[in-house]
């Protein structure tokens, strides 16, 4: 796996072909984008969420929610 398959989004968000089938990821972590937005469409304050994903940080958490808000469609 090469560093230049990387896709960097953003500073916290990045893609990578064979992680999670280019899935937008948190950097450093196999965590999707996807798995933030899911706990907090059920409610879960970006507060909570390292609760729930301890290895993130809350900059981590506010990064997904705002690249997902960005990208909706």
């Amino acid at each position: 796996m090469s560093q230049n398959a990387y896709q960097a989004v953003s500073r916290y968000v990045t893609r990578h072909p064979e992680i999670l089938q280019g899935e937008p990821i948190i950097v450093g972590t196999r965590t999707s984008v996807r798995v933030i937005v899911e706990l907090w469409r059920l409610g879960i304050t970006p507060e909570e969420i390292p609760m729930h994903l301890p290895h993130l940080k809350l900059v981590q958490i506010f990064e997904a929610l705002s690249f997902y808000l960005d990208n909706e469609e």
